[in-house]
Formats: C-alpha cells, structure tokens, sequence
C-alpha cells in the first residue's frame, strides 16, 4: 500500500477529543462535524447536505455552528484535534430560526397545496423549531412554473437554491440535468431539457426525492400520502406555547370574554374551530363569545380579552374590522394559514391586480348579456394591491398556523392563554397543513 495513503489513513483513524457545548466527546479525525454531531444525538439542522455529495455543499447556512469562537456551518467543518464546538446557544438557534423564516418569506412555501408537505425538510425545520409565523414580511415574488421537460415539473417558488439537484443529479454518460442561471436575487435552477430526456423512471425519483422541499416534481406521480404515513407527521417531541402576558384576572362568576372574525378566508378554521363537540359545552363555561359569527353579534358590546382572527386582507373593509379588533380586543391571535400569511388567497399576489380584474370581469365566459365590465361602486369594498397577512396590519399577538388547525390545538393555545399556563401540544397537533 502507499506509504502516503497508509498515512492518510492513520491521520483518519485517530480519535481526538473535542468540545460541544462544553460537553467532551472522542471522535476520529477528518470525519464530518454533522455526522459525529449526530452519533452523539446532537441534531445540526441542513437542507443541502448529502452524504453522497463531496465537497458538501454548505449553501443553505441552517448549519451554521461556532468552532473555537468563529462561526462556520456545520456540514462543511471536519473534526480536528481541540476543537470546541458551539451548536445550541441561543444566538445560534436563533440564527437558524431567522434562516428558515428568511426561506419562507422569500419563497412561495403554500405548506397547504404542496405535494411534499409532511415530507420537506424545511417545513420540519420549521416545526422543530417552533415557528408559527416569519418575522419577516412576505415577498411574494412572481417566480415561474416549468412544465417544458420529458416528465419533470421545475417549481422556482419553493426552491430554496440548496443545489442538491445541481451536484447529485447526472445522466449516465456524466453531463448535468440541473444547472443555475442568472445571478444574485435572480439566480434560479434549470433544466437542460435534451439531458433530462435521457434519466429514466427511477433517477427521476430519485430527482424529486433529493430535493428537500417540493420544487422537482415528476409528472403523473403523486407525492401527496396519506396523514400518519409521511415522513414527519410523528415525532417524538412538543411544542411549549411561549407565553406573553401575565394570567388573565377574573372577577367572581365572570367568564373570559371571546371575539372571532372572518376575513380573506374560507371559514374552515371557525368550523375547526367547533370540531371540539362536546368540549365546546365545557368552554362556554368559561369562556363567553361576544362579536363573532358564531354568535351573529354585529359590534363590540364589551371588550374582550381575546380576538381570534382567520383570513388575511384583501380589501379595505378587512383592514377595517381587523384594527376594529385590536383596538377591543387585549389579546389578539391569528389562526390558520390566510391569517398568517396570506394562505389561498394570496396566490393573486403574484398577478397585477389589474390584470385580476380583467381576467374575472372582462376576459372570462359569463353568460349574463353586458355582464362584462368592472363593477364599481362606493359600497364594494376596495381590493388593496394585493393579500397582506394580518401582521402586516396590525401588531398580532400569537398564532396558531395550520389550514385548518386541529380543533385541540386551537383550544390548547386559547386556554394556555386565558390561564397563564404554557400547555404542551403534541408534534401531531402542530402542522401547518
């Protein structure tokens, strides 16, 4: 054998301590700081690292860790002999949370309509991570849809540029199916159409199966499975509700005073909303509901020490009655995916409101005779620019995602609220589809 790679071997095989989060570890050397991470139960979050994939990658930066007081990511950093490594500080996990949320603001992510909800990798980032809302405003960046290729679907709202596809994915005489073009906010991810059109069934798959998020599809396959078969519907963890005030308090024989609206939405959080059955008998004795359609009462009669909202703004009169909301409302939550981000609604952000109107009123069939003009009036509310989620109004004080939650979880944050207590919610309850 070679004397060098005899060597090199040796170098390999050595075990060396290290530090993480002043803990001491002993790992071989040169292996990487992800992997030896995890042989210890540590979990360094990635979207674009492969294990097949030499170099690795390090585009997405989730990994991002502190080695001897530099920062650097994670999948990129080999272990070395007095290496002392933070992973979980708080500045980190922050880091990483800011990351994710930068991911879904920029991006189109519609958890709701996605074929690979229950299976993105970023999507179970964020549910670790206990995300219900970015503290960032959404984008909403028209990006295009290719349906050009033999049998992919290249879907640029959700790619998050990890270029897994760009490294792993080759035809067999070695020339690259995926390539970037363009260049900063504008790069994107390409098909070469010829090449594409010599992978077969099974590396197409294995296309849509590397992509951490739902942007390569393969036409005719669902991807969509069942709830309690996808790869992240059942984890063995919980999410503490973080709480923001101070207990609620009560005078003798007085309930805690509840308010709901509907905005751009579909109703279908409030009929969620009732899915508790019986339980509800439970909640009314303690909980009265003031302006709310479930009571069909019109205006405020009392202030309430809670608002729950569902839908987001898509015209003036939603942004009327949701600051109608925050002025009587203490506690003021948005519930659903419409309110949290704009949900089903907001998929009109990516075309000119003009051009809305024109496709609805003047370029669509309808079979009404002079039918086919913009209505206008002063008592039709006016459609704003496009569909803002309710943050971007007003300042929200909590959220509950979901399309639509899940009725226990619903009340479990309602009553985590009104009692001054953080409940837990199960992994199963908390998803955002």
């Amino acid at each position: 054998m070679n004397i060098l790679l005899k060597k090199s071997l040796l170098i390999m095989n050595k075990k060396v301590d290290i530090i993480i989060d002043g803990n001491k570890y002993q790992s071989e050397t040169g292996r990487n700081l992800v992997d030896v991470a995890k042989d210890f139960g540590i979990v360094i979050p990635t979207l674009c690292y492969f294990k097949e994939i030499h170099p690795t990658l390090g585009t997405c930066r989730i990994c991002t860790v502190k080695i001897n007081g530099r920062h650097t990511t994670g999948c990129t950093a080999t272990v070395q002999e007095g290496m002392e490594v933070e992973i979980n500080t708080p500045e980190l996990l922050d880091n990483r949370a800011a990351i994710v949320e930068m991911l879904y603001a920029e991006g189109n992510h519609f958890c709701p309509s996605c074929e690979k909800s229950g299976d993105c990798e970023l999507q179970n980032h964020a549910y670790n991570m206990g995300l219900t809302v970015t503290r960032y405003p959404h984008a909403f960046t028209h990006k295009a849809v290719d349906f050009t290729p033999h049998r992919m679907i290249m879907e640029s709202n959700r790619c998050i540029l990890c270029k897994r596809c760009v490294e792993e994915i080759k035809t067999k005489d070695g020339k690259s199916v995926f390539s970037f073009v363009k260049r900063g906010v504008q790069t994107r991810i390409q098909i070469d159409y010829k090449e594409e059109s010599k992978l077969s069934d099974e590396e197409a798959l294995h296309a849509m199966e590397i992509c951490p998020v739902g942007a390569i599809l393969v036409k005719g396959i669902a991807n969509e499975k069942p709830f309690g078969e996808r790869k992240y519907d059942f984890l063995n963890q919980q999410v503490q509700t973080k709480l923001k005030h101070e207990q609620i308090k009560l005078k003798d024989g007085e309930k805690f005073v509840v308010g709901t609206t509907s905005l751009a939405g579909c109703f279908g959080c409030h009929m969620s909303l009732l899915d508790i059955d019986t339980d509800l008998l439970d909640m009314v004795e303690i909980v009265e509901f003031n302006k709310s359609p479930l009571t069909d009462i019109k205006n405020f009669s009392k202030r309430c020490h809670i608002g729950l909202i569902e839908g987001g703004c898509a015209n003036s009169e939603n942004v009327h009655v949701l600051r109608k909301f925050r002025e009587n409302c203490d506690i003021l939550v948005s519930f659903g995916e419409c309110a949290i981000m704009g949900g089903i609604p907001a998929m009109r952000n990516f075309v000119p409101l003009q051009e809305c109107l024109e496709e609805s009123y003047l370029n669509g069939h309808t079979s009404e005779l002079g039918a086919d003009i913009i209505p206008h009036s002063e008592d039709i509310p006016k459609l704003l620019d496009k569909v803002y989620p309710c943050n971007e109004v007003v300042d929200i004080d909590y959220y509950i995602p979901g399309c639509p939650p899940n009725a226990q979880h619903i009340w479990k944050v309602v009553k985590s609220i009104l009692l001054g207590e953080e409940i837990p919610i199960s992994y199963n309850e908390f998803k955002y589809d």
